[in-house]
């Protein structure tokens, strides 16, 4: 049970770290964090924890203000535009990097980016880790 008990608390770390700002207010999110868990849908189960733990859907405040869905669409970087990098350094840092601009769009879904200072990320970077940055 242990191994469980361990992919959860990643799972929660991930989601702390995208709502704090300093490492020491972590406490303060953790209530949002367990609620995100808690109603989010466990592909393995097909169910939420809540819907298991008390019978039925938890009824979420952004489903009673907005009654559809997102869509989202694909993203198409064009040279010149201005983006943000994705950040995986590590626990508690910021998740994005930048702004960088668009050198140049590869075929395959890569760009190579520039800083502001006109030097070149070292290579390409896939799309699904890029995203719009605007000023």
């Amino acid at each position: 049970m242990n191994g469980a008990v361990e992919a959860a608390n990643k799972n929660l770390i991930r989601i702390i770290e995208k709502m704090v700002v300093s490492h020491r207010d972590w406490h303060e999110m953790l209530p949002y964090a367990l609620w995100a868990y808690r109603t989010s849908v466990r592909t393995s189960i097909g169910a939420t924890p809540y819907s298991l733990t008390y019978g039925m859907e938890a009824v979420l405040p952004v489903e009673v203000e907005i009654p559809s869905l997102r869509v989202l669409m694909e993203a198409k970087l064009e040279e010149g535009d201005w983006v943000q990098s994705r950040n995986s350094d590590g626990k508690f840092k910021p998740n994005w990097e930048g702004p960088y601009v668009v050198k140049e769009v590869y075929t395959g879904n890569a760009v190579q980016l520039k800083d502001m200072d006109g030097d070149e990320h070292p290579e390409p970077i896939n799309v699904q880790y890029v995203k719009g940055y605007y000023a």
